[in-house]
């Protein structure tokens, strides 16, 4: 397999640009009202705050209000509505619903779970070995910091689109409970697909000796939420793209990558000491959903 240049290196290209228009972005777009309309939801919990350590106070995001990239700007609009777009969104939706009981449809159902401890369980097929977070202090604070930057770059398209997720109004089946609080959240873009790509694109980087593998995992992870019938593929695309222009800014900050290179020792050093295998059963999933195509 050719070597796979590091993602973070390829994206140094993208940061003068946000960086040079960051002031001008900072501000996000108010939404518009409609008549007759409710004040919208709080979109998504997944990844609206810090809750890892509720008992603790949440790290600081690493981009002041200055050096956001306006993500609304940058991220087309969801499909309009009767488009072909659209149509290709609800032929995945309802193509996807037949997997209910697949090992795809159990690895969609483990993705659920997001934020930076969950990525050592994510990585662990590709890594080759599952990693105890205490061991790697300073991946984690890395991750947790990154993710409250994301969190942020998400909610402003999520409020300003407001867009329903596909379960809305019908009964199909999906692969988390169905409660009022999902229902209320906004779809567009994915908040999971997001951090999924912009932490694959960031391990990629500390371990690019296994990039490949690695961003083959997060696009998978993605996607699991389309298996899940919690999101529109378009949804999961633009996720992606999110996540990549986050991590474009993110390079631009002297903290970020100072604990970058802190992470990459910390991670060096705990792969080099070996741990327990990660379960086999899991990694045959996921090198199955790999290569599925469904999507």
């Amino acid at each position: 397999m050719p070597r796979l240049l590091p993602p973070l290196a390829a994206l140094a290209l993208l940061v003068p640009a946000v960086t040079a228009a960051a002031p001008a972005l900072a501000q996000e777009r108010p939404v518009q009202e409609r008549p007759g309309e409710k004040p919208p939801q709080k979109s998504a919990p997944s990844v609206g705050a810090d809750t890892l350590k509720p008992q603790q106070p949440a790290h600081q995001p690493y981009l002041a209000e200055g050096m956001m990239p306006d993500t609304v700007a940058i991220l087309p609009p969801p499909p309009a509505s009767h488009s072909a777009a659209e149509a290709a969104d609800k032929a995945a939706f309802n193509a996807t619903r037949a997997l209910k009981g697949t090992t795809r449809w159990e690895l969609a159902a483990s993705d659920v779970a997001e934020g930076a401890p969950a990525i050592l369980d994510n990585f662990a097929c590709v890594l080759g070995t599952r990693l105890d977070q205490a061991r790697v202090p300073a991946l984690m604070t890395l991750l947790e910091r990154a993710r409250l930057d994301i969190a942020r770059g998400t909610r402003a398209p999520k409020v300003h689109y407001r867009r329903l997720r596909p379960f809305v109004g019908n009964e199909a089946p999906i692969c988390v409970q169905r409660s009022q609080q999902l229902a209320d959240s906004y779809s567009y873009p994915s908040g999971h697909a997001s951090q999924g790509w912009a932490y694959a694109l960031i391990m990629a980087s500390l371990v690019p000796e296994k990039a490949s593998a690695i961003l083959v995992r997060g696009r998978a992870y993605g996607e699991s939420r389309v298996i899940c019938g919690v999101h529109w593929m378009s949804d999961v695309e633009a996720g992606r793209t999110n996540g990549a222009a986050i991590v474009a800014a993110l390079q631009a900050n002297a903290t970020f990558r100072a604990d970058l290179e802190r992470a990459r020792a910390d991670l060096g050093k705990a792969l080099a000491g070996g741990g327990p295998a990660p379960d086999q059963a899991a990694c045959a999933r996921e090198e199955t959903a790999a290569r599925m195509p469904e999507l």
